[in-house]
């Protein structure tokens, strides 16, 4: 597998990288690293766990991604037998072929295992987004200094974090600033989903996780039911991560009793539905950072199993989940979550933000800047990155 940068900056020869992502925002940022890489890396053998953008780029998924799209602590351990052996057989077969690198996106509680015991038989580990040790857990930073020999972070702030603690971190932006638009074209996202131009549109983004769905999408169809007696011409489009989630969230809201609340479902088109919506509903995550890159008002609610909850509340070390509200460090948008995410409430937050324009047009001057803040060339600087840390490896100067 011997491969050296020629001229052109490529790396010439035959080469294996190994990358996982746990989730499907995990495998949409996995997939602009791709792009950035697999120029320089035409002839790379680039395989392990992912999703359908990783593909376009030639990566083959050794095991399904959805295996590991679990949230909560409860809930991941009923699920924890499969996810170890996952583990473990992958870990056994990098350990024997020694890729160039591994990168871990995302999916730190798997990711960062494996990325240990890689590092410890000398191989080069990446982490791509750095878990969230700025809001909980901090304690974690001494597990990712023994997991990766570099760190890819997108957020500006976290770059400082970890080169404080003795690992290397480069600020890359996050790729979603590139993918969206600065200016969306609403009216074009409308016509293409066959929306009416005038009418007010919401979307809801109960979560991509099976978990997510089970806690979030009766409240946010409920939600819905509530704002459409409000205004009987509001339209509620909910885009669906894959055909699983939609036939589950088909499902929990028949069981539910509200089939009849006339939700456009969409399979997939998140991006779409987002540039088309005057404000949406969704669930804590990178979907919320998305929403604020479309530059839409929203309202973030989460909730999750009531034991997950108790313990994970009282882990944070800052009052804000949403990334939005992070990055601005105050309340910009609304956050609702467990208890409070009532039906009721939810539609009493959306509310305003579908009627009050000066509230609007702030949300959109802080969620530009927000953009521009965000914005780098994610896909170059994640490759040259990478790169480096594979002819750095190889000339033996770090692992």
């Amino acid at each position: 597998m011997a491969s050296s940068v020629n001229s052109t900056g490529s790396i010439a020869g035959s080469t294996a990288i190994a990358m996982v992502a746990g989730e499907t925002s995990g495998d949409l940022l996995a997939g602009r690293l791709l792009s950035g890489l697999r120029p320089h890396m035409p002839d790379a053998y680039m395989h392990g766990i992912g999703g359908p953008h990783m593909a376009q780029h030639g990566f083959v998924s050794d095991f399904p991604m959805e295996k590991l799209s679990v949230r909560g602590l409860f809930e991941v351990l009923a699920h924890y037998r499969e996810i170890k052996g996952i583990q473990v057989a992958l870990r056994d077969q990098l350990l024997a072929e020694k890729p160039a690198v591994f990168i871990g996106v995302d999916a730190p509680d798997f990711n960062l295992g494996l990325e240990a015991q890689l590092k410890s038989a000398g191989i080069p580990t990446m982490h791509f987004i750095g878990p969230s040790i700025w809001a909980w857990r901090g304690g974690r930073i001494k597990k990712i200094a023994r997991a990766a020999s570099h760190m890819l972070v997108i957020f500006p702030f976290e770059e400082e974090i970890y080169r404080k603690a003795g690992i290397p971190a480069t600020y890359v932006g996050h790729p979603l600033a590139q993918v969206i638009p600065m200016e969306p074209d609403q009216a074009g996202a409308r016509t293409m989903l066959d929306l009416p131009a005038s009418a007010p549109v919401v979307a809801i983004l109960p979560g991509s996780r099976m978990s997510e769905l089970k806690y979030n999408a009766v409240a946010f169809v409920a939600a819905a039911k509530i704002l459409l007696q409000r205004d009987p011409n509001l339209r509620i489009v909910a885009p669906m991560a894959g055909a699983a989630q939609r036939r589950y969230f088909e499902e929990l809201i028949a069981q539910a009793g509200l089939q009849d609340v006339p939700v456009q479902i969409l399979d997939g088109l998140s991006h779409r539905a987002l540039a088309a919506a005057d404000a949406v509903l969704v669930a804590s995550g990178t979907a919320s950072l998305e929403v604020a890159l479309f530059k839409r008002p929203m309202v973030i609610a989460y909730k999750m199993m009531s034991a997950s909850w108790h313990i994970l509340r009282h882990m944070a070390y800052q009052p804000w989940i949403g990334l939005p509200n992070i990055l601005a460090q105050e309340f910009l948008v609304p956050e609702l979550l467990q208890d409070a995410a009532t039906p009721q409430a939810l539609a009493d937050a959306l509310w305003p933000q579908l009627q009050d324009s000066a509230l609007r047009e702030r949300l959109q001057r802080r969620f530009t800047e927000m953009h521009h803040s965000l914005l780098r060339d994610t896909a170059g600087e994640s490759a040259r990155a990478v790169i480096e840390l594979i002819e750095q490896s190889r000339s033996g100067s770090r692992v």
